[in-house]
Parts: C-alpha cells; structure tokens; sequence
C-alpha cells in the first residue's frame, strides 16, 4: 500500500481554534418609562393638530352657550361675535313667559320628549341585542341572508321608507301615539350591525362553558354576553339618544299634547325677530340633556372591553 501524504489529513491539534464570536447588542431607543421615543417635533406637531381639531368641535357649543346668554342686539350683531359681552338671563325668562302663555305647558313638551326618547332608546338596545346574539354566535339555514338584508337596509334614505311606514304605522292603528314613534325606532338596522360585530369578538369558550353548567340561552345572554358588551351597547344608547331627542313628531303626531320638545323649539323660532332670544334658549336645552348624557356614559364607552385579550 502507498502511503497517504502527511498534508492530506491533519490531527485535531493541528487544526484551527474555532473563535467565538460575541453578539452585538442591540441598542433599543427607549424613554424612562419603557415605550418608544419620539422626536419632539413630531409631539408638537401631533398637539398642534389635535388643539386645531378640538376647537373647531366645540365651537359650535361655545356658540350655542354664549348665544342663549346674548341680548337681542348681540344675536343680530353683524359680523356675529362668539363670545357674550353683556350676559343676561332674559332669554330663559322670556322662554318661561311664552311656555306659560301657551295653553300645552313647557313641562308636557318636555315629558313628552323623555317618554319618545327612552322609550326608542331602550327598545332599540333592547331588541338590536336579542337579534345581533343569534347572528353573531349561532349558525342556522340563512343566516348570510338576513345579514345581507340587514346591510342593505342602511343604504336606504329615511325618506325613501317614510311613506312604507306611515302605511304600516296606520294600519296597526298606532297613529297619534308615542308608539308611532317608539316602535320604528325599535328596528333600525344600523344598531343590530353594531351589536352584532361586537358579539363576534367574544371567545364561544364562554358561551359552551356556560352550557355545560347548565345555563340556558337567557341566562347566557343576560348574564355573559350583554355585560361583556356593555361598552357597544352603551354606544349605541348614545346615538339612539341624540337621534330620538331631536324628534319632531312629523307626521306621526297630530295632538298638541303629543309634541316633543323640538316642535316647541321650531314653532318658538318661527315666531319672528322677536323671538330669536327664547329660540336660543330652547336650543341650549336641548344640546344640554345629550351632552350631559354622553358625560355620564363616557367612562363606560372607553374603558376596554372585558372579553380583550381572551383566547378560545
């Protein structure tokens, strides 16, 4: 046998140390607390941008509270000034003077307003969650159907369905009553979707463990589904609200006793120059009570929703 030459193989301690190559740290642009710098220009900007947009949102109720606390010579004052500079309550007491003269009282057209608009508001909640629930976490034979319907019934006019209802509210025989108001503001479609979207997040997991301890449909809805939802429906209550106080009556009501406070507020301007003052008053009104409801819900409709996070 030939003899292999000394070069072709060497010996483990010939060979080279392997060397070791030590990781780069990587440097992580961080702040004291732990989130992400950034540039100061950028945070300036962003809160130049922001203050732009919040004022031009509450302009227009800077306006509604100086304008109902304006004499009649600043109401009329051209070019229009946003800020008061004699206040005055006589608006308010010329509001009260005119609803005293008037043989419905203030008061009725204010029960009447709270009546409509709970009542709509609470239904709607109401009905668009028993109907949203099955949607969202059952499967039955057309179940994309009558989503599909639902969808298609927000790309309609309220115009467009008006003369449908009047049909439909006339033949039930409900016409001159709070429920011609109340019943249709029950099966707007735009709440169901809302709910329904919302329901979709929630992890079945709940649902099948709360059938396995024996709970029936109710009792998973009442109890499980509707307070993990608290901040959609509270939401939609919101809206409902804003959209049902602003109620006229249309055509639905005919009855003196009948009209909400909106139709106080358009017969009051529709009085002339010299009801403008009064007409400023009812218009702060009837932008305090929604606002202030929106107050009251507020911490509700941002904090997190419970079921974020949760994983089947």
């Amino acid at each position: 046998m030939s003899e292999m030459p000394a070069t072709a193989v060497k010996r483990p301690a010939e060979t080279e140390p392997v060397r070791k190559v030590k990781p780069k740290r990587i440097k992580k642009l961080r702040t004291g607390s732990g989130k992400l710098n950034r540039s100061l220009a950028g945070n300036t900007l962003l809160f130049i941008l922001m203050g732009i947009c919040g004022v031009f949102m509450v302009l227009p109720l800077v306006m509604i509270v100086n304008n109902a606390l304006k004499p009649l010579d600043e109401i009329y004052q051209f070019p229009p000034r946003i800020f008061v500079r004699n206040p005055t309550l006589t608006n308010f007491s010329d509001l009260f003077v005119l609803m005293n003269e008037s043989w419905v009282p203030f008061s009725r057209y204010v029960f009447n307003t709270i009546i409509i608009t709970l009542g709509g508001m609470i239904g709607h909640v109401i009905i668009a969650s028993m109907a949203a629930y099955p949607l969202a976490k059952h499967k039955f034979p057309g179940l994309k159907l009558l989503f599909s319907m639902v969808v298609l019934s927000m790309m309609f006019s309220w115009t467009v369905t008006q003369i449908p209802q009047y049909l439909i509210i006339s033949w039930l025989g409900i016409n001159n009553t709070y429920a011609a108001l109340i019943l249709p503001a029950w099966s707007y479609g735009m709440g169901l979707y809302l709910m329904k979207q919302f329901m979709e997040q929630l992890p079945d997991s709940l649902m099948e463990s709360a059938r396995l301890q024996g709970a029936n449909e109710w009792q998973i809805f009442w109890k499980i589904v509707m307070p993990n939802v608290r901040p959609a429906w509270l939401t939609l209550a919101i809206f409902q609200f804003q959209a049902m106080w602003g109620n006229t009556g249309g055509m639905f009501l005919r009855s003196e006793e009948l009209k909400p406070l909106q139709y106080a507020l358009q017969q009051i301007t529709s009085g002339g120059v010299s009801r403008a003052g009064a007409g400023a008053a009812v218009t702060f009104i009837i932008a305090a009570i929604p606002i202030t409801f929106f107050l009251i819900c507020q911490s509700s409709i941002l904090e997190t929703m419970t079921t974020s996070g949760m994983k089947d």
